[in-house]
């Protein structure tokens, strides 16, 4: 497997999936599919859910694993093995070493493809990437074993895709699981998820994100709890907002409201310039998904009467509740947040100047903020 191909199932910079070595914080729908297993009632489809980069990814390899890896349940007589208790396998099974060497030929993940014609990843699973499940289906059949597929993620089939997987899963191939991560899954075709049973998976409090931030293989900048809390509960929000300096970049955010209401128009141009330099478009976006999270931090504070719990930038507390001290205030920063991100998303769509865009945004902050 070379590196230098395209993985659109990993994050830049992180670990793959696959070579995870543990799944934190989701013991719930790991017991509720070792519960399965060892009655012998092991669905064909699997529709593993959640929020986004919670480890859905990180299970669906540990379950296929653990599949190819473990033999069926006995019908439990005297001399009958324990049933299996946990869904690890030691890396030095044959199957874990070919997983990891990407040679298991038992094992099929669906992503997002390469276009011969652009020679770019599609944006969509298409047609021919399920379709292709079928030689596999076949070819893999004559070792009498369990075949598995990953798809990765089922929310960007396309409906061909969506509906060639579909009459998979109503007549599912003998001893095949098909294991599909999916965001949104209200966005799948009903039909599909009624065929499917499903696990979902939680978000992570700052202790877990601790754990799964220091296997990530990244070097991770700043603090868990804080990534935590700007996630959402998310490993793979935080470890992005990581990569990407996303705690430096809400620390001034949070610093320059901290001026409000005089606005301090010298550090909001320099945020403006530096989000609008060349090369600065994932920085831009990921500015206004800061935005709107310090906007709803600022709702909920006036709301409440006091800030979230977990502070994620110096002297956020303080600023927060100075700026929204009642909750009339913090309505206005609901109504302020939902008019400024139409705004940046119309003024994205449509090219306007990146650096006007967000000073226009930071001048609204100030029109809005308590004298």
């Amino acid at each position: 497997m070379s590196d230098d191909a395209p993985q659109p199932d990993r994050i830049d910079g992180a670990r793959h999936p696959r070579d995870t070595p543990r799944l934190i914080g989701q013991e719930p729908a790991e017991a509720a599919f070792l519960d399965a297993f060892n009655s012998g009632k092991l669905h064909h489809g699997w529709l593993l859910t959640g929020p986004r980069g919670v480890g859905k990814a990180t299970l669906a390899w540990r379950l296929a694993r653990f599949l190819l890896a473990t033999p069926d349940p006995e019908g439990g007589g005297m001399f009958a093995p324990e049933p299996p208790t946990s869904l690890d396998v030691d890396p030095d099974h044959p199957v874990a070493r070919r997983i990891a060497a990407g040679g298991e030929g038992a094992l099929k993940a669906v992503t997002r493809s390469v276009d011969e014609k652009t020679k770019r990843l599609r944006k969509q699973i298409v047609v021919d990437d399920i379709r292709k499940l079928n030689g596999f289906f076949q070819m893999s059949a004559a070792d009498g074993g369990r075949r598995v597929v990953i798809v990765d993620d089922a929310d960007l089939m396309n409906p061909n895709a969506a509906n060639a997987l579909l009459k998979m899963l109503e007549e599912p191939p003998a001893r095949a699981i098909i294991l599909l991560i999916s965001h949104r899954p209200s966005g799948l075709l009903p039909t599909i998820r009624s065929r499917c049973r499903t696990l979902r998976l939680g978000t992570l409090d700052s202790d877990q994100m601790g754990q799964a931030l220091a296997q990530s293989g990244v070097d991770i900048q700043g603090d868990p709890a804080a990534l935590a809390a700007l996630s959402g509960g998310s490993v793979g929000g935080a470890l992005g907002l990581s990569l990407m300096g996303g705690l430096q970049l809400y620390a001034e955010l949070v610093g320059i409201l901290g001026t409000l209401p005089q606005l301090d128009r010298s550090r909001a141009l320099a945020l403006a310039e530096a989000a609008a330099a060349r090369g600065a478009e994932e920085k831009l976006a990921l500015l206004f998904t800061l935005t709107d999270l310090l906007m709803l931090r600022l709702a909920r504070t006036g709301a409440l009467g006091h800030p979230p719990q977990t502070q994620a930038a110096p002297n956020e507390h303080a600023i927060l509740t100075r700026l929204a001290p009642t909750p009339a205030q913090g309505r206005i920063w609901a109504e302020v947040a939902q008019d400024i991100g139409a705004r940046a998303r119309h003024g994205m769509a449509v090219n306007l100047d990146p650096a006007a865009l967000v000073l226009d945004t930071l001048f609204k902050l100030g029109d809005n903020a308590p004298r």
